[in-house]
């Protein structure tokens, strides 16, 4: 019964033994922290490959293994860079801010239900026929859009706050690099839901206009905006690319220098 609980909270227990290593300093949770948040990984991609989602396989694949190579080296290798804590310290920070709203059911309804009402008001703000569908769908000319959780952009939002957050830099600097990222993203968010609910509603593109307005238009516009979000954070928190540049030193070496 101790082993399945464990196997089924090992995400909740990484996260909070990273934490734990941040505030402490006791890098041995990290360490620990990391293998438990690789496992996590090591779990999904069983659930991709039956909705038969390549991507996502390849990406959890990669993801565990990097937070098992983290662990390794932290635990064995005695790895003590500042670019490893600033790591820990940042997946503990961005977990906490978007696994809650993707676990937990609550959390979750909020998140995409206000998403949804806001894309609608803005809808109709723009003179835009839009109703709602119920629940979190969107309808307008008798086609219909479900937001959902990846609809709300927590996930780039929790990414940008745990690598600024973490880092050590001035507090102005910080704070001006946080409001450059997550609330710009959430805005940008809203228009890229308005222009699939009205691209696909108005059959811009004929037969294929949730696809190509989705899929393809919106997820190009969508990394452009966050390469151009990430460029502004990196010119404000020049820190963050010694961070990076110090991790990818450390995986390539198998170690890190003392702190």
């Amino acid at each position: 019964m101790i082993l399945s609980w464990l196997i089924e909270n090992v995400l909740w227990i990484g996260l909070l033994l990273l934490a734990s290593s941040a505030l402490s300093g006791r890098r041995a949770l990290a360490g620990v922290g990391w293998i438990l948040f690789g496992i996590h990984w090591l779990k999904q991609p069983a659930h991709y490959l039956a909705i038969g989602d390549q991507f996502n396989v390849v990406l959890t694949l990669v993801v565990a293994l990097f937070s098992l190579r983290l662990g390794w080296l932290i635990l064995f290798r005695g790895c003590r860079s500042r670019s490893c804590d600033w790591a820990g310290s940042a997946v503990a920070i961005g977990g906490f801010a978007y696994f809650p709203f993707a676990e937990l059911a609550p959390l979750r309804g909020w998140l995409v239900g206000g998403t949804a009402e806001l894309t609608l008001r803005l809808l109709n703000l723009f003179g835009v026929p839009a109703s709602s569908g119920g629940g979190s769908v969107i309808t307008l000319y008798g086609h219909s859009v479900e937001v959902v959780l990846a609809c709300t952009a927590i996930e780039s939002m929790a990414l940008f706050a745990g690598v600024v957050l973490s880092v050590r830099a001035p507090p102005k600097r910080k704070v001006a690099a946080l409001l450059a990222s997550v609330p710009v993203i959430y805005g940008l968010n809203l228009f890229r839901n308005i222009f699939v609910v009205v691209a696909y509603g108005g059959e811009w593109f004929g037969f294929e206009s949730f696809y190509l307005a989705h899929h393809v238009i919106a997820k190009v516009g969508s990394a452009v905006a966050l390469f151009a979000i990430a460029y502004i954070v990196f010119l404000l928190l020049p820190e963050l690319l010694d961070m990076i540049d110090g991790l990818a030193s450390d995986i390539r070496r198998g170690g890190g220098e003392p702190a």
